[in-house]
């Protein structure tokens, strides 16, 4: 799965080779095919995957456990530090969006697999707005898209961004200055301004 995820990251489905991933992993393609039915079809598990992956990990944080400004903050920063640790997920999401989702609107896990991290946000998020220090009437979708778009922006446009600006976004002194940026404007959304 590792050796099939950098070859679909770096050249999307089209582009991608079975041959090289056959090779890479000392396997024969038929193995690959008898598996996975087709080299869609590994394109398929190995998305699946990495959605798995990031919300176990996401599961880790024990967010239940602390208080639900720290528990909202705690999500963020994990967010953006996982899209920065795991570049081939972002190129992968990019991949799949550019063919509009045709192969992930395949999966039978896909919503099963991300309705936990809804469930997160909107359990912290009640415990937030019962305690006051969160605003009322925000939809638990729409922080998830928020904190993922303000993450994902750092790895998917990085390069363009750069260059055009003619900066360094990802010297660690720079990152750690943009995912406090991220953090605060995730925090100023859904607190109360007396709570910050």
């Amino acid at each position: 799965m590792a050796v099939a995820t950098q070859e679909f990251s770096a050249n999307g489905l089209a582009g991608a080779r079975i041959d090289a991933i056959a090779a890479a992993t000392h396997t024969s393609k038929r193995m690959i095919y008898y598996y996975f039915g087709s080299k869609e079809g590994l394109y398929l598990a190995v998305l699946e995957e990495a959605y798995r992956s990031v919300r176990w990990v996401e599961g880790q944080l024990q967010l239940k456990d602390l208080p639900p400004m720290q528990a909202l903050s705690s999500l963020v920063g994990f967010t953006f530090d996982h899209h920065q640790a795991h570049q081939d997920f972002i190129r992968l999401v990019m991949s799949e969006n550019m063919q509009r989702g045709e192969y992930l609107s395949q999966s039978k896990l896909i919503q099963e697999l991300n309705v936990s991290v809804i469930a997160s946000i909107q359990e912290l998020y009640l415990r937030g707005v019962d305690e006051g220090v969160f605003r009322a009437g925000l939809d638990p979708i729409d922080i998830h898209a928020s904190i993922s778009a303000l993450s994902f922006f750092n790895v998917s446009n990085r390069y363009t961004f750069d260059l055009i600006f003619k900066r360094n976004g990802h010297s660690p002194k720079a990152l750690a200055a943009r995912r406090q940026s991220v953090i605060d404007m995730v925090m100023r959304f859904v607190c109360h301004t007396k709570t910050l």
